[in-house]
C-alpha cells in the first residue's frame, strides 16, 4: 500500500483527505462484503486488537455519537471512525446519520487519511455485516424478507442481503408511517420482487424467513409468537445499552443467539437485556459470527429459531478503511 511510511530523512507522510464522492465511487457493496469477512475472520483468529467502543448520548438533540476503531495484525493501518446519529435531523430535511474515518500508519502512528465520508462507510459496513450473517445463518433457499425500520440500513441490508441469497418478497414496516410509500416504492424498483407495507411489526413478521430489525427502538416491539419458526432474525438497531427491539424472552427462547462480539453484545445489545434480565448469560450464546465463518462453530441446522446480535465491532471499521484507503490511493495515482 502506498504512502503508509515516513519518507527518507524523517517527514511525517502527507495527510489527506478523501471526500464522500470519492470514497462512494470507489468503494462498492463487494468490497464491504469482502471487508466484512476479513473482519470477522480476523476476530475469530485472535488478530484483531479492538479496544471497547465508546458511545456519548446528547438527549437534548436526540443525538448520539459512537467512536470505534481496531487493529488488524499484519495490516499496514489503523483506523477509528466517529459516527453520529441525530434522529430529529430527518424532520429538518437532513441526514440522521454522519461521521468520518481517522487512517493511521501501523508503523509510526502518523494520521494519513481522513475519510470524510459523512458514515457512508459505517453503513455500508453494517450492511456488509447483515448480509454475511444471513448467508451463514439462513437456507440457501429464496427467502420471504421483513425489514422493520425504512431507513438508510432498512435499505442497505436488503440490497446486500439479496447479494448472498434470493429474495422472494419483503414485508415492510415502520415506526415512521410516512416513510413507508416510497420505501416500497424504491425498494420494489431496485430489487425487482414484491415489497408490500405492513401496519405492525406482528403483520410483517409472521411469514417471513429472514426478519432484519434497523431503528433506534428503546423499547422493543418483537415478542415471542409473533415469528414463524425457523426464522432468522438479523437484530442491528441495540447498539447502545439503552436500545432494544426484541424482548429478552424471544432472545432467551432462540435455539441459538449468534453475536458479532459477544463481550461487546453483553454490554450493549439485545443479549445485553436477556442477561440483566436473569433470563440468560453470555455462556448460553452459541457463536461469534467469525466462529462460524471460519468453521469453528455451526451455523443453520436445520429449522432453528435464530436471532443474530449485531452491535458492530470496531474491527468492521478497520477492515474497511483499509480497503477505501488502497483504492482511493491507487485512484489517486491513476
Amino acid at each position: 500500500m502506498r504512502g503508509t511510511t515516513p519518507s527518507p530523512g524523517g517527514h511525517r507522510p502527507p495527510l489527506r483527505l478523501f471526500v464522500e464522492a470519492e470514497i462512494r465511487r470507489l468503494v462498492d457493496d463487494a468490497a464491504a462484503l469482502r471487508s466484512a469477512e476479513t473482519a470477522f475472520s480476523a476476530l475469530a483468529r485472535g488478530a484483531a486488537l479492538v479496544p471497547p467502543p465508546m458511545g456519548v448520548d446528547l438527549p437534548e438533540t436526540a443525538g448520539e455519537v459512537h467512536v470505534k476503531g481496531a487493529w488488524i495484525r499484519g495490516s499496514p493501518v489503523f483506523a477509528f471512525k466517529v459516527a453520529s446519529g441525530f434522529y430529529g435531523n430527518a424532520a429538518r430535511g437532513l441526514p440522521t446519520g454522519s461521521g468520518l474515518v481517522l487512517v493511521f500508519d501501523s508503523s509510526s502512528g502518523f494520521p494519513l487519511a481522513v475519510l470524510a465520508d459523512n458514515g457512508y462507510l459505517t453503513d455500508l459496513r453494517t450492511a456488509a455485516a447483515g448480509a454475511l450473517a444471513v448467508r451463514l445463518l439462513t437456507p440457501d433457499t429464496p427467502l420471504t424478507a421483513a425489514v422493520l425500520g425504512t431507513g438508510v440500513q432498512g435499505r442497505m441490508q436488503l440490497r446486500l442481503m439479496s447479494q448472498v441469497r434470493t429474495i422472494g418478497e419483503v414485508h415492510a414496516w415502520s415506526p415512521h408511517p410516512e416513510s413507508l410509500t416510497s420505501y416500497v416504492e424504491e425498494m420494489s424498483d431496485t430489487l425487482r420482487v414484491p415489497v408490500i407495507a405492513r401496519e405492525t411489526p406482528a403483520s410483517a413478521v409472521s411469514a417471513a424467513d429472514l426478519v432484519v430489525t434497523a431503528t433506534p427502538s428503546r423499547e422493543p416491539f418483537l415478542d415471542v409468537g409473533m415469528l414463524r419458526r425457523g426464522s432468522t432474525v438479523v437484530a442491528l438497531g441495540s447498539d447502545g445499552p439503552e436500545k432494544r427491539e426484541l424482548t429478552s424472552e424471544l432472545v432467551a427462547l432462540a435455539d441459538k443467539v449468534v453475536t458479532d462480539l459477544t463481550s461487546q453484545c453483553s454490554r450493549l445489545g439485545e443479549l445485553h437485556h436477556a442477561v440483566d434480565d436473569g433470563l440468560m448469560s453470555s455462556d448460553d450464546v452459541h457463536a461469534e459470527l467469525g466462529q462460524i465463518l471460519v468453521g469453528e462453530r455451526t451455523g443453520r441446522e436445520g429449522s432453528e429459531d435464530i436471532v443474530c446480535d449485531l452491535t458492530g465491532v470496531g474491527v468492521q471499521d478497520a477492515a474497511i478503511a483499509e480497503v477505501a484507503f488502497s483504492a482511493l490511493m491507487a485512484g489517486r495515482a491513476t
